[in-house]
């Protein structure tokens, strides 16, 4: 059987992506801060409730150290976790108000989780015939404007990090051959980071990260992609 964690999961497309992969049969690790959060979500799909913070380097230990005791091993990592900073009426924030303080907080959790919690889990991937990494990204982070053009989106934080997640799903895509690693855009999608503004469903959000999931390293590895095909970097 295989299994999957996913971070950030007690809620929106991570939610969605752990209740779509447990309906597959898979073993469905669902990440999340919040204790109690998360195991009510995990008790509602069916999942292992995981406690994960992926900013703190000794959660993702004991994360790991919990998946190793369960024996159940790890054959897909969902880097699912994100935050973007919002103005008070729900919107995106002005780019000239953008601080380095709050740069380096969506950074801590947009870029450097995703490096932290797949460096921690990598000697449970290797022992993976079928392993895969998938980062959550967004089209905003294309430098060519797929999935939405980000000269038209005003905030710093959330697309400069998401571009910088492009680069490190490139980086560890060829760092680590037999383990598949992409890049999702999961497109416009109702969930708390936009105040559910977004044009999409959560099962349409989801779409791809499930997809590419369930094809765990079949396939190409270090490519950006959405539901509807390969996003330009």
């Amino acid at each position: 059987m295989t299994t999957s964690l996913i971070t950030g999961a007690n809620k929106g497309i991570g939610f969605e992506t752990a209740r779509q992969l447990v309906a597959a049969g898979h073993t469905v690790w669902l990440g999340s801060r919040d204790p109690e959060r998360g195991r009510a979500a995990a008790r509602e799909l069916g999942a292992r409730a995981l406690v994960i913070d992926v900013t703190d380097d000794a959660s993702v230990a004991a994360a790991v150290r919990t998946v190793e005791e369960a024996g159940t091993g790890l054959d897909v990592l969902v880097n699912n976790a994100g935050i973007e900073p919002r103005g008070e009426d729900g919107g995106p924030l002005p780019a000239l108000d953008a601080t380095a303080d709050r740069l380096r907080t969506v950074f801590e959790t947009n870029v450097l989780g995703p490096l932290r919690v797949t460096q921690a889990f990598l000697p449970l991937l290797r022992g993976s015939d079928s392993a895969a990494v998938i980062n959550l990204s967004s089209g905003l982070g294309s430098l060519a404007g797929g999935g939405g053009s980000p000269y038209g989106y005003p905030s710093i934080e959330y697309p400069v990090s998401k571009t910088a997640l492009n680069m490190l799903t490139v980086k560890l895509a060829a760092a680590l051959p037999g383990i598949r690693v992409t890049a999702v855009d999961p497109g416009f999608t109702k969930t708390d980071l936009n105040r559910h503004a977004g044009t999409q469903t959560l099962e349409e959000g989801a779409a791809a990260s499930v997809r590419e999931a369930l094809a765990g390293n079949e396939g190409e590895t270090g490519t950006f992609v959405s539901a509807a095909g390969p996003v330009p970097w």
